[in-house]
């Protein structure tokens, strides 16, 4: 669940710089039902209440910097440090999720996190210093979105793990929630041709198979 959320805010704020409208509704809708399930599970006292208060604060921060940057209030100095945000807050979970999936077939290890983390607060931070030529500088600012996009690419292959070494947990698995998530999938591929972005088109192409909501 944190981690789709963390991909929904990530792609909010790649398409609130956009100005994809349509975009950032999607991702906001999913950013807000995703914290509902999260909030259902503090009351159930099912998540540590520190890790819930630190989720809401970054949650709350995203959704308010990124409604102020879509509507033109932000000062350019928040927004590049909310975008550096992302971009190590990505590259730190995604590879520790992939890894963490096929535990305990291998051995349980923070070092995937910890090790790409570091590597991107190096890599932002030399792209703010102006070490990096102009490619490079571009390339660590797409970073979010696409480690965002690959976080949801991820989850229908954590989802088909977890079924093969537990298939009962397929009988929590929602058939109509997932056809209605295929549908709405499916409608937003025209215009992400239409305007030839291959990240959202990407996106929009391996989430039909699995839906945060319907694992939790």
């Amino acid at each position: 669940m944190l981690t789709g959320l963390l991909g929904n805010l990530a792609l909010v704020s790649y398409f609130a710089k956009k100005r994809e409208t349509e975009a950032v509704i999607v991702q906001t809708l999913g950013v807000i039902s995703t914290y509902v399930v999260i909030l259902q599970l503090a009351m159930a006292e099912s998540m540590p209440f520190p890790q819930f208060v630190a989720t809401s604060a970054v949650v709350g921060a995203g959704l308010v910097l990124n409604l102020l940057n879509y509507i033109g209030w932000l000062p350019e100095t928040l927004w590049l440090l909310w975008e550096d945000f992302t971009t190590v807050g990505g590259l730190t979970v995604l590879p520790q999720v992939m890894w963490s999936t096929f535990v305990p077939v291998i051995p349980s290890s923070i070092l995937p996190g910890i090790i790409c983390g570091s590597l991107a607060v190096a890599a932002v931070a030399m792209a703010r210093m102006g070490k990096l030529s102009e490619g490079g500088t571009k390339f660590v600012g797409s970073l979010s979105g696409w480690t965002a996009t690959l976080l949801f690419m991820w989850m229908p292959v954590a989802q088909m793990w977890t079924n093969y070494l537990n298939p009962s947990n397929i009988e929590g698995l929602s058939a109509f929630s997932m056809l209605l998530s295929m549908i709405g999938n499916a409608l937003m591929i025209p215009r992400s041709v239409f305007i030839r972005d291959l990240m959202w088109y990407v996106l929009f192409q391996p989430i039909h198979f699995s839906n945060p909501s319907t694992t939790a």
